[in-house]
């Protein structure tokens, strides 16, 4: 009988184990901020399709962590090494993406996904001293670029869990789906075609590894998270170079308000490296979006985000403003981006 007993207990004790862990990963903050992914898995047999929007606003140039007006950085330019935005000055960027998302548990430890990309860039620009269409005040062209961008796929490896905790290798990396060489000739005003530079090409051109990994922890009230994720370009590309290598760490807290509707804190660090490598074809001196040595830096956003469960819907929302900045050479400083998504598990 006193084994019956035991046996009996030690049942009840997985149960309840079992009924918090399927509890807390039923609520509004099962999933991360709408900022981040590769944070959750999902039960063998089990699909979840997401749609994903994200908009990034860039605007006013930064050279190191000071703000340079449009003018001060066709001026900058020409004392910088390498000289650069003797053609043009970009002023502005709006980085748009459209991401459809779709995972599969295959297991109870192992997720796989993949997410198509649709970039949409627009960037405005002052035109240089040097640029044959006549530069000056009032001087301005408006690029764009739009279609398909890279494709990411992976594994989610769960390496450890229990009622609270979910510890998960991210195995993913993306594959050069996206366009890297498109023309324009309206920066010159039509008298010549030249590449778009790089901020305003769809993809990277190379197999890039995505090694990433988070820890959640739930608790009664909330949820909270750090995540290491890497982007690491593999080789350089047909155009001859290799984007940044990425790192970025994320923490967040999500506070529910009930099971249902959750809100969340983020802090990003990012760090990207100088671009490897040069496309013969982008001349440093023309724009310094062409320069590789002035790809790199340091970012510290913070993310203000919102989740709703809504029969069985989840909606996801997060509005991430620029805290600091520390760019290499001449760039675009990140204003603030907003992410929302759309998500359905079945």
């Amino acid at each position: 009988m006193k084994r019956l007993n035991v046996a009996f207990f030690m049942l009840l004790a997985a149960a309840n184990v079992t009924s918090a862990h399927d509890e807390y990963r039923s609520r509004a903050d099962k999933h991360a901020p709408a900022g981040l992914m590769g944070d959750h898995l999902h039960a063998p047999g089990e699909w979840m399709v997401e749609y994903k929007y994200m908009n990034m606003y860039m605007d006013g140039n930064r050279a190191g962590t000071q703000r340079l007006s449009d003018s001060e950085a066709i001026n900058f330019g020409a004392t910088s090494n390498p000289v650069t935005n003797r053609m043009a000055s970009p002023n502005n960027m709006t980085h748009e993406m459209h991401m459809v998302h779709i995972m599969r548990g295959m297991t109870e430890d192992i997720t796989l996904y993949a997410m198509v990309m649709l970039p949409s860039i627009t960037m405005d620009h002052t035109r240089g001293p040097m640029n044959p269409a006549g530069g000056g005040p009032g001087s301005l062209f408006t690029t764009h670029n739009s279609g398909f961008g890279d494709t990411t796929i992976g594994a989610l490896i769960g390496l450890y869990t229990d009622s609270n905790d979910d510890v998960i290798l991210n195995l993913g990396g993306s594959l050069p789906t996206g366009d890297i060489f498109r023309t324009t000739s309206i920066p010159s005003g039509g008298m010549m075609e030249q590449p778009m530079p790089y901020p305003m090409r769809l993809g990277s051109g190379t197999f890039n590894a995505r090694p990433g990994i988070t820890w959640k922890h739930y608790f009664d009230f909330g949820s909270f998270g750090t995540q290491f994720q890497t982007d690491l370009p593999i080789g350089r590309n047909y155009r001859g170079y290799s984007v940044s290598d990425e790192f970025r760490l994320n923490n967040w807290y999500s506070q529910l308000i009930t099971d249902n509707f959750t809100t969340s804190i983020r802090v990003e660090n990012l760090w990207r490296t100088n671009y490897d490598g040069a496309d013969p074809m982008s001349p440093d001196s023309m724009i310094s979006t062409n320069v590789e040595s002035f790809r790199g830096g340091y970012t510290l956003n913070l993310g203000l985000g919102a989740a709703a469960l809504v029969r069985g819907h989840l909606l996801n929302v997060e509005f991430v403003p620029m805290l600091h900045q520390d760019l290499n050479g001449i760039q675009l400083e990140t204003d603030w981006s907003i992410v929302s998504s759309w998500s359905k598990s079945f």
